[in-house]
């Protein structure tokens, strides 16, 4: 028998399948190893047949097979084939997606300890016959097992005597065994299930959910009890036998919805995200391809769970820009959970508070079943959101951050014993460092971005390659002193907080304060029990949260999202305040939001000041129509790097004319058609170009010619990196 393997090597040139001798316990699925070349690598299994065009001198044995079972199952292996096709992805990029990381070369395995039990022969002994009355020690933990039946022999040596561990094993009363042990994230995460007794709302809901054959856009405002519509609608697929997978943008959010979720189904429960330890996240993969556990929450990587007979998919927060990967294998997370749901007819929600534009024209045009939450569950009304015009804030002789109005209520909040978020989407502590004197900004070596001075440290960093630098005294162009800091970071923001209210306590919640495992769980739980006064956070904080003590939202520059070139600035700047502003006031007390604006007379600030999404959806989608971009087309990109900026130029060249022949030959099927200099002309030493386009949608034989005048590229240019992306989220 012939096995068809994709050896684990992510290069276009092995990209392809190779034949070799199977052995016993070789499957479509199998990991296997095999010989390649001069060494040994992993390969994956896709199909097994009688014959080959090889002679079969120059086929090789398959080494050994790697599992106890195959590990991608059929489903699987179609996913992988429509995921190259849609994306123009490597196959073995896409298999990388289905394990964990450190699974790969064996460098994580299951975690083995020893366990011990009472030999069966004394069960029924009277064991003052084999324990001294004087042994008190070895009594107590003979009657403790005679209760937990078995336990790991380290938790006994710590807890009981080991000494009488020891003698009771050397004397045969207990018995031991190598068994696994499970790395179970977030042990501590315990909460009681409250019984929830659905509104009528919820209740109509969950039926229209479950009874429909299409995709469910649930349209709820923020408190409106959409998470118990999911965990109901889960409960029904579990009764029925089936799986689910739970999707949340954040890593943050995992712990919340985690306690949230083990109250509801306990052990059935496994989280799958990035933050995990290696160990933890091996465990909790197995445990789902295992069936020890059949509903997989967490972040985007989640959609990739090992279960099988899916009945449910749920993608939270639907609208948020983390479900599509920026980096390869680029995909889009909702396209993905659509092929599962349809190869296992399963049902699919999709949930907001301000869903996409891109969504809610699907549901309003039939593609998708639009279900409505518009009410909070505690019928409290939304918070009112007070817009300042900061230019006047100047014009008046106040240049800082805080307007006079966000400080009296910051005041009054804090006097009164609330809590307080207040939100700035720029970690650091100044955006940029300039020389007030020359115009000299601070720029990466490496990369063509600005550093961000981060005060705790006393660096400039790029968070684009993480480089570091010292701090400037001196312009290194003019040699001034006249060193001026940029626009405010979440770190400035804590400094000035704190010189306004010293006895407040306060918690940054950014990428540089969750670093370290458990981090989010920490500064979470430190303000959900009261032990901070003010959180200060990026988006992180804007969605998910339910803090009952919060009562005020300062949204520190609502602008900042708004000004960038980018189709999308506005929906996403109204997403944004939107959310942020629905962490106020979701329990008993009332909550306000204070939204400092320099354009106060924007769009986007009236319609998000009413929360009227039906009035901002209305305006953004005639706009959309009229300049004619998705969802009316598909924007696609050819993104180029290299580090030599000649060849980067000539391969972009050679895509350009090459896209111009096809553009030529579909005619009226481009709406767009440039190359150009991408907007961040450099990271990571490489000179990145683009030919970008907007064609018509759904043109799958026109996406297909694009991605072959990729290949070409790469044909006629190995040295360049080259990647096709479809609606990417960030076109810098």
């Amino acid at each position: 028998m012939i096995a068809k393997v994709i050896v684990d090597i992510s290069v276009s040139e092995v990209d392809r399948v190779f034949d070799y001798r199977a052995i016993d316990g070789v499957q479509r699925g199998s990991r296997v190893s095999v010989p390649f070349g001069r060494q040994t690598t992993e390969g994956y299994v896709i199909d097994i047949c009688e014959t080959t065009d090889l002679s079969q001198d120059k086929i090789k044995d398959i080494i050994s097979v790697l599992d106890d079972r195959p590990i991608v199952s059929e489903e699987f292996l179609a996913l992988c084939d429509y995921m190259t096709e849609r994306f123009h992805l490597r196959k073995i990029d896409v298999f990388r997606l289905f394990l964990p990381a450190k699974m790969r070369g064996g460098r994580i395995k299951a975690l083995q300890k020893i366990f011990v039990y009472i030999n069966p022969e004394y069960l029924e002994t009277d064991p003052n016959l084999f324990i001294k009355k004087t042994a008190h020690s070895q009594m107590e933990v003979f009657e403790y097992l005679l209760d937990a039946e078995c336990a790991e022999q380290s938790y006994l040596n710590a807890n009981f005597s080991a000494a009488a561990v020891r003698n009771l094993i050397s004397r045969g009363v207990f018995l031991t065994r190598m068994q696994d042990a499970l790395r179970t994230p977030y042990k501590s995460i315990v909460q009681k299930d409250n019984e929830v007794v659905l509104t009528e709302e919820q209740a109509a809901a969950v039926e229209s959910i479950m009874s429909s054959d299409n995709p469910t856009l649930l349209f709820g405002v923020t408190g409106s009890g959409k998470t118990e519509v999911y965990l109901n609608c889960i409960e029904r697929v579990l009764a029925q036998g089936k799986t689910a997978i739970m999707l949340v943008p954040e890593i943050s959010l995992t712990p919340q919805v985690m306690r949230i979720f083990r109250s509801r189904f306990g052990d059935d429960v496994a989280l799958l995200h990035s933050g995990l330890s290696d160990g933890e996240r091996f465990d909790e993969w197995r445990r789902l391809l295992t069936g020890g556990a059949r509903v997989a929450v967490g972040a985007r990587s989640a959609i990739f769970a090992p279960l099988s007979d899916v009945g449910l998919i749920v993608i939270d927060e639907e609208h948020d820009t983390s479900y599509v990967s920026a980096s390869n294998p680029r995909y889009i997370t909702r396209e993905v959970a659509l092929f599962r749901a349809a190869y296992n007819g399963a049902k699919i929600v999709m949930g907001s508070a301000t869903p996409s534009v891109e969504s809610y024209y699907s549901a309003k045009n039939g593609k998708y079943n639009l279900v409505d939450l518009p009410h909070r569950i505690n019928k409290r009304a939304m918070p009112e959101i007070q817009i300042v015009n900061m230019c006047n804030e100047v014009t008046y002789g106040n240049g800082g951050m805080f307007s006079n109005r966000l400080v009296t209520a910051l005041d009054e909040c804090l006097k009164s014993g609330n809590q307080a978020i207040l939100f700035l989407n720029r970690r650091g502590y100044s955006s940029y460092v300039m020389c007030r004197k020359c115009g000299y900004v601070a720029k990466c070596e490496d990369c063509d971005v600005s550093l961000v001075y981060h005060k705790d440290e006393n660096l400039l960093k790029c968070h684009y390659c993480q480089r570091r630098y010292s701090m400037l005294d001196r312009c290194p162009n003019c040699n001034s002193q006249h060193i001026k800091q940029g626009f405010m970071g979440t770190e400035r923001i804590v400094e000035q907080v704190q010189k306004m209210f010293p006895s407040a306590r306060v918690i940054r919640m950014d990428n540089d304060t969750t670093r370290t495992k458990d981090a989010h769980l920490r500064l979470l739980g430190e303000f959900a029990n009261g032990n901070a006064d003010v959180l200060v956070g990026t988006q992180m904080v804007a969605k998910g949260h339910d803090f009952p003590n919060v009562t005020l939202v300062g949204i520190m520059d609502a602008d900042m999202s708004l000004h960038f070139s980018d189709y999308r600035a506005v929906e996403r700047t109204f997403q944004l305040i939107t959310q942020v502003a629905g962490r106020a006031g979701r329990e008993k007390k009332p909550g306000s939001v204070i939204l400092q604006t320099y354009t106060p007379k924007h769009y986007v600030y009236k319609y998000a000041s009413a929360y009227d999404y039906q009035g901002f959806y209305e305006k953004e989608i005639n706009l959309l129509e009229a300049t004619r971009f998705p969802p009316f087309t598909e924007i696609l990109r050819i993104l180029i790097s290299c580090e030599d900026e000649q060849l980067a130029l000539d391969a972009t060249k050679l895509a350009f004319d090459k896209m111009k022949e096809v553009a030529q030959n579909n005619d009226g099927c481009f709406v767009y058609l440039h190359a150009m200099r991408a907007p961040k002309k450099r990271i990571q030493t490489k000179h990145r170009m683009q030919v970008l386009m907007r064609i018509k949608p759904d043109n799958d034989v026109l996406r297909k010619s694009v991605y072959s005048v990729a290949d070409s590229v790469i044909s006629a240019y190995p040295q360049v990196t080259c990647f096709t992306e479809i609606n990417p989220n960030d076109l810098s």
